[in-house]
């Protein structure tokens, strides 16, 4: 019986997605995926202010970090965008988001003397 991923490999998960999407031009490449469906290196960098050449540096950091895949079609690779990790990652940032809120609320109970 496989079980879902461990808080260790959720941190991974979430890090990694984190640190791919520090990057601006990353965003915007995956911005384009998700207005496409999938394009090749060759389009979207047709659409972006960068080289093809970057465009492939970029497009490898997101795979590694799960959120596109590639895969050939003919001479081309061609990239689609992988939700599962961003929902990983915004269900984190969900989470992180109600304990903040709880403490906050916590705080302005104490500070009004409830």
């Amino acid at each position: 019986m496989t079980q879902g991923p461990t808080a260790h490999e959720g941190a991974d998960t979430v890090a990694e997605v984190l640190s791919a999407l520090a990057d601006p031009t990353r965003r915007r490449i995956l911005d384009a995926l998700a207005g496409r469906g999938e394009a090749t290196a060759t389009a979207l960098a047709a659409q972006l202010p960068v080289s093809r050449q970057a465009i492939v540096k970029h497009l490898g950091i997101l795979d590694r970090a799960g959120l596109v895949a590639g895969h050939r079609e003919g001479r081309e690779s061609r990239y689609r965008v992988i939700p599962e990790r961003l929902g990983v990652t915004a269900r984190w940032m969900d989470r992180l988001a109600a304990d903040w809120d709880s403490r906050l609320s916590a705080i302005k109970r104490l500070a009004e003397g409830e």
